[in-house]
């Protein structure tokens, strides 16, 4: 018991506490979720065409669901690698970076995104 102090307290921090599990693929759940969603999404606006020129009307539901099967399985394989050997939150503040850079209406994180050399003067 030298993990536990005279008070009862621990006397190490368990950092993986509030961490969320990896569910599948290398995702969590979050991850995974926004990547069936938004994958499904494009199965679903490539199916309608698709299905206007066979007449077949289940294959707007098909290329949902091919879609989503089909980015999950290529997005887990490439945010694992993305996201091998960096912090949890590392992956999210990517994507605020990108946001404020590319669609800074869209951001209201307030990153510093100013590119060029920083100087500090001294003041008397």
């Amino acid at each position: 018991m030298a993990d536990v102090l005279d008070d009862g307290t621990l006397s190490f921090l368990p950092v993986r506490l509030n961490n969320q599990p990896v569910v599948m693929g290398g995702l969590t759940a979050d991850e995974m979720w926004t990547t069936v969603f938004l994958s499904g999404g494009v199965g679903f606006a490539l199916g309608i065409p698709v299905a206007i020129l066979t007449q077949v009307w289940a294959l707007i539901i098909g290329g949902a669901l091919i879609g989503g099967v089909f980015g999950l399985t290529v997005a887990s394989r490439i945010l694992r690698r993305l996201k091998r050997g960096r912090p949890d939150t590392w992956f999210y503040r990517q994507v605020q970076l990108a946001i404020a850079r590319y669609a800074p209406a869209w951001s209201n994180a307030g990153l510093i995104t100013r590119s060029g050399a920083w100087t500090c003067h001294r003041t008397e």
